[in-house]
């Protein structure tokens, strides 16, 4: 009787802690002025309570006319006095607040609070009416540092920040235009372009991996070319059922999809051996085709135009090598990405250098406490900061996962360099999870 007692009574102290807990971080949420609705919400990781909210963020700081939208966030909260994890991210949210699971590398290793932002002109942070005119990458690090600003408030402790691919780029960006909000930046797999075809690309994929892979990709290529005539009926029928449509002729996106091949090849880390040929028989090399390189991409309504936006005026992307399919693709489109991917009034639009200007010189003149993830052969890694393990940096330390591709993480490193990396962020945080 007296157990069973005991047990109610825990389980009393146990639910009054719970509410408690809720009380005071729905009390935060209402004290910050630019939270303009939240919801709790249930995830499969009992250590956090979980909220997702709007804040309302202004289109540009230095036009307030231009008024404001309501940019997504989920907070999850592990604790008052523990670290706090912004992640950067560089697309819309999807599963992360639909899905009752979430789950974020660093936030787990560290067993901290975190913030994840989706991006701004994404899925429901997508202002109305949608003026292209303010995606801009400083537009958006103006959010990340309202967000940071409003939290640190009630989040004393370190601050860090994160994301991966173009979430890893943002994240470097933000360090680079507000390097006082957080105190460790680790971004995943982020390429740093130059220019909207970056030109690094093309190099980088001739020296990947072995010859005999290289080979095996170039092959495969020059094999749906050789046989286009073959393919090209199965294409358009694919097509048609899947209700595809482009802005260009199916034979030029045909083209283009060979040539995207290799670029996912490696950045996916695809088996080799899984490269059908010719003697596998005519279907399976066109459905390998189709599972390697769906034309959706390419598609109009893919949900890719904000990105595809941003990679036009401010963000960058990548080319394609020409030289060894000439034979086959005799006139490539002149800025086929913009032709492509967008409408014809981007066609003339300019890249605007000014963000990778930025952060080359801060991450040569100053030395912020910077963890950067990469793959040894995925494509992305041409245009990282790769080249910064030749500035003798005490605190901006590179790791390149041997043989890795756009999935390398820190747990998917050796276990001598996950040891090294786990170390810096004790190091650095006090944290570590228990």
């Amino acid at each position: 009787m007296l157990k069973r007692y005991f047990t109610i009574m825990l389980l009393v102290v146990f639910a009054v802690t719970l509410n408690a807990k809720k009380n005071d971080i729905e009390k935060m949420l209402k004290k910050i002025e630019k939270v303009s609705s939240f919801e709790k919400i249930e995830k499969r990781d009992t250590l956090r309570s979980y909220y997702s909210l709007k804040f309302t963020q202004q289109l540009d700081k230095d036009n307030p006319k231009a008024g404001t939208f309501e940019q997504r966030i989920l907070l999850g909260h592990r604790g008052w006095d523990r670290p706090m994890v912004i992640i950067t991210q560089g697309y819309g949210g999807g599963g992360s607040f639909s899905s009752n699971h979430f789950y974020e590398e660093l936030t787990t290793l560290i067993d901290a609070n975190v913030l994840f932002v989706e991006h701004r002109y994404f899925d429901e942070s997508t202002p109305t009416p949608c003026n292209w005119d303010y995606l801009t990458i400083p537009n958006s690090m103006e959010d990340y540092h309202a967000i940071t600003t409003a939290f640190k408030e009630y989040y004393k402790d370190k601050w860090l920040s994160t994301g991966i691919s173009k979430g890893g780029s943002t994240s470097m960006f933000y360090r680079a235009y507000y390097p006082d909000d957080v105190d460790v930046s680790v971004p995943y797999v982020a390429p740093l372009c130059v220019a909207l075809e970056d030109g690094r690309h093309e190099s980088f994929l001739e020296q990947a991996s072995t010859k005999a892979k290289r080979d095996a990709v170039r092959n495969y290529q020059l094999l749906l070319l050789e046989r286009k005539e073959v393919y090209m009926p199965l294409f358009e029928d694919y097509c048609r059922q899947k209700k595809y449509t482009f802005r260009q002729p199916l034979s030029v996106i045909y083209d283009y999809c060979v040539l995207e091949y290799a670029f996912s090849f490696w950045q996916w880390g695809s088996p080799v051996d899984k490269i059908p040929t010719l003697e596998a028989g005519d279907e399976a090399v066109f459905k390998y085709f189709m599972s390697s390189c769906d034309p959706s991409y390419f598609s109009r309504g893919n949900r890719l135009d904000s990105f595809s936006v941003q990679a036009v005026k401010d963000f960058g992307y990548y080319g394609y090598n020409i030289e060894p399919f000439k034979k086959y693709i005799k006139e490539p489109l002149k800025d086929y990405y913009k032709k492509i991917m967008l409408s014809e009034e981007w066609y003339d639009v300019e890249f605007d250098g000014s963000t990778h200007r930025k952060v080359v010189d801060y991450l040569t003149e100053n030395d912020p406490k910077m963890i950067y993830i990469y793959g040894e052969w995925d494509p992305w890694t041409a245009n990282g900061v790769t080249w910064l393990r030749d500035r003798n940096k005490k605190n901006i330390r590179i790791f390149i996962e041997p043989d890795g591709s756009h999935r390398a993480r820190i747990g998917t490193m050796p276990k001598e360099t996950q040891k090294e990396i786990l170390d810096l962020l004790q190091e650095w945080t006090n944290y570590r999870k228990q």
